[in-house]
């Protein structure tokens, strides 16, 4: 599949990004979880889920009070991504459900944009973590920056 695009920030139209940044938003409204995306043009391992797991920790995403954050990385020009999600999450959900949801993101980036691959997948994630680890009112904020985040 040949990419339209010239860089990565350009990757995503504004509106694309916004529909990202709110599918994020609802998603973080049922639980104390936490998702980001992160947009870079190359991986620089063969494996890009070791990428994520840099990434994940280069963002300080193992900050979170209940460990439950996860990472949707994408590599455009090498057309890779990952999933990673940090102790308290995978230790609920463990390596099927990451597989399965790599596996559905990858079908549907082949019948739909990109955008819409991660909005449908920011859900599922947040369903995940909505049943995992519910909102509470009374001690739930949002711990993570809920823009998508770009490297080089």
């Amino acid at each position: 599949m040949r990419i339209p695009f010239l860089t990565k920030k350009d990757f995503f139209t504004a509106d694309e990004k916004s529909q990202i940044v709110e599918s994020i938003r609802k998603a973080e409204q049922k639980t104390s979880g936490e998702i980001r995306v992160y947009v870079e043009s190359r991986c620089r391992f063969v494996d890009p889920l070791d990428r994520a797991v840099e990434v994940f920790w280069m963002l300080k995403m193992e900050a979170t009070e209940q460990r439950n954050a996860v990472l949707v990385y994408v590599a455009v020009k090498d057309k890779q991504l990952a999933l990673f999600g940090d102790k308290g999450i995978h230790e609920k959900v463990g390596n099927v459900f990451w597989d399965e949801k790599v596996r559905l993101i990858l079908q549907r980036i082949n019948k739909e944009s990109y955008a819409d691959a991660i909005v449908r997948i920011v859900g599922e994630i947040g369903e995940a973590l909505h049943f995992h680890f519910p909102y509470d009112r009374s001690t739930d904020k949002n711990e993570l920056s809920d823009d998508v985040a770009y490297g080089r």
